[in-house]
């Protein structure tokens, strides 16, 4: 039974070894920026705009609920790569966390944040030391007309 086990186990490692691999060089479908914002008292940084490349073209973005959680910040921007987007209609959407708070090699904050529509960014913060968080009810990102 033990051995049965271990010899599942060890399958399990081996034939997902590849596929953890294959996820790394996933390509994004966009890239998004974000570069402006405005300080409030106490809350750090929320993101007013930004802009999302999509197959060539730029799209102005509004951005609603995205705070740097860091008091004496002057400018921080963020970057991300937007994965699962196969229109760029399925980008607007309130995003919610399915990871926040961790820090980048670089001393960045880094959130990862999906919507209803399948499309998920992996957001880094550039400044160091800046965390990123996400309003409790999502952030909001709606491709601007």
């Amino acid at each position: 039974m033990q051995r049965t086990l271990i010899g599942i186990l060890t399958l399990l490692v081996v034939a997902g070894a590849p596929l953890a691999r294959a996820a790394d060089t996933v390509q994004p479908d966009a890239t998004l920026d974000l570069k402006e914002g405005s300080v409030a008292a106490g809350i750090g940084f929320s993101w007013g705009s930004g802009t999302l490349t999509y197959k060539g073209k730029t799209y102005p973005v509004s951005v609603e609920g995205l705070s740097v959680g860091s008091v004496g910040i002057s400018e921080a921007t963020a970057s991300g790569k937007v994965f699962g987007l196969k229109d760029i209609k399925s980008f607007d959407g309130v995003y919610t966390a399915v990871a926040a708070g961790g820090a980048a090699a670089g001393g960045g904050g880094v959130a990862v944040m999906s919507n209803q529509n399948g499309v998920r960014i992996e957001l880094l913060s550039t400044a160091q030391g800046v965390k990123l968080t996400l309003a409790t009810e999502g952030v909001k990102l709606k491709i601007k007309q």
